[in-house]
């Protein structure tokens, strides 16, 4: 697609700007993650800003909005920018957990991610036993055929355990359950990638998942619910190898 050059900005810059802006807003994200900015803290000046980070004002406002939108900093009139609590950081938005990278080994994440999955699946599965119908059981065991399938790429394995996990989420049928399907999937990927990049085999793992597809064909509630206990005890393991690994690889 032809892009028209106008009021003296040329075709590149109309091109490259998009990327400087993301880049500009993961290096404030970034900085705030580091403590740079702590919360709490005002951010420098928008002319301190575009001198920081070698850009217009008009890319670091674009920045600022977005981070804004995601709970990490606050505009107010005649104050400027503060540091939101980390309380009010959306932390399961797929951008922050990107932002975030090794850095959420020690903002305790991936064990936050761990307890609201104990919270919830087990008895989402147990629901499921009663509820799901032929087509939900189907995408849940195609997603764990997509695992076996996968062999020793971790992406690929992690996108289908994903699946896996969220299709036994909405096959309970509860709404709520639905809901957080989609609200956790990031989170959750991003947990499940951790505790599956950990350990050299997921034969373990694998049975686990299958069993608890023969649980929900069987209409068995309690073996449901003990299968996707069994599977959090895992991940609980692999990911406490996980967290040993990534200082080393956060250095």
């Amino acid at each position: 697609m032809e892009v028209i050059e106008r009021e003296g900005v040329s075709a590149d810059a109309v091109q490259k700007r998009p990327r400087v802006q993301k880049n500009v807003t993961r290096s404030i994200a970034s900085d705030i993650f580091a403590d740079v900015f702590p919360p709490g803290s005002l951010l420098p000046t928008e002319s301190e800003l575009c001198i920081r980070y070698s850009v217009s004002r008009t890319v670091i406002r674009e920045s600022l909005k977005i981070l804004e939108s995601k709970g990490l900093v606050r505009g107010r009139s005649r104050v400027g920018t503060s540091v939101c609590d980390k309380q009010e950081w959306n932390i399961l938005d797929q951008q922050m957990l990107e932002w975030i990278g090794p850095r959420i080994v020690e903002m305790d994440l991936l064990q936050c991610v761990l307890d609201a999955r104990r919270a919830i699946e087990p008895f989402a599965a147990e629901l499921a036993a009663q509820r799901a119908g032929v087509q939900e059981i189907a995408a849940i065991e195609a997603a764990w055929q997509a695992m076996c399938d996968a062999e020793g790429d971790v992406e690929k394995f992690t996108k289908a355990d994903v699946a896996f996990h969220t299709g036994v989420l909405k096959a309970s049928r509860n709404q709520v359950f639905m809901q957080l399907s989609s609200i956790i999937s990031a989170a959750l990927e991003f947990s499940l990638h951790a505790s599956n990049e950990a350990v050299d085999t997921r034969g373990e793992a694998l049975d686990v998942h299958h069993a608890l597809i023969e649980a929900l064909r069987m209409r068995d509630g309690k073996a449901a619910r003990h299968c996707s206990q069994r599977m959090l005890d895992i991940a609980a393991r692999d990911l406490a190898i996980a967290m040993q690994k990534y200082p080393a690889s956060a250095v």
